[in-house]
């Protein structure tokens, strides 16, 4: 589409739309000007997308909400923390006893000095943390003790800890915000039931 084309296209979007779109992005290209008109327009594809909040702290969409947090690691935290991670092959699959976690990552920052932990999940932010104290606090206190001040997941202070060192998402994206971790696990179910069936008929 040339140039010309972009620019009839975006005027055809509603004039409030343009103007925000115009006013926010005022350096940007017409091809991305236009994308993003389109997207403010669909209300529907964005009511369906919406950031609200996690509840305490961070961002919600749909189901599913995200938490991130830079944590000062102690001495010899990252070496530690690297032992255990070769050790399982960087596979964190038991984490899954937690049946509200989508993903969960740990990534080290400046020179091992910090930790970025981040993780997706389903609903609010208080259960969700209640969840890890009740479902894998050993899992969690081995890892998280090589944080400078960790409480312990059980600690009364754990949540405040956390808020602490937690960066609330700018900007936050799910493909799937109504799929939670149990429906997800519920369609594969029925997928390879469905393929067993099929299967069976040939």
């Amino acid at each position: 589409m040339g140039e010309k084309d972009l620019q009839d296209s975006f005027q055809k979007l509603p004039e409030a739309v343009r103007e925000k779109v115009d006013s926010a992005l005022a350096d940007a290209k017409i091809a991305l000007k236009l994308r993003i008109a389109e997207l403010l327009a669909d209300k529907e594809e964005m009511a369906r997308h919406a950031v609200t909040t996690a509840g305490r702290i961070g961002a919600k969409s749909g189901e599913v909400s995200e938490l991130t947090t830079i944590l000062p690691l102690k001495p010899d935290g990252a070496k530690q923390l690297r032992k255990f991670f070769k050790l399982v092959g960087g596979n964190l699959a038991g984490a899954g006893q937690v049946g509200t976690l989508h993903n969960m990552r740990f990534v080290f920052l400046e020179n091992d000095t910090k930790l970025l932990f981040a993780t997706a999940f389903d609903g609010e932010w208080d259960p969700y943390i209640d969840d890890f104290a009740t479902k894998i606090p050993d899992f969690m206190d081995y890892l998280f003790s090589n944080v400078e001040g960790w409480p312990g997941i059980t600690s009364p202070d754990v949540k405040e800890f956390i808020v602490k060192h937690q960066l609330p998402a700018e900007a936050w994206y799910v493909a799937h915000p109504d799929l939670t971790v149990a429906e997800a696990g519920r369609l594969k179910r029925q997928e390879a039931a469905v393929q067993r069936f099929l299967s069976d008929l040939n």
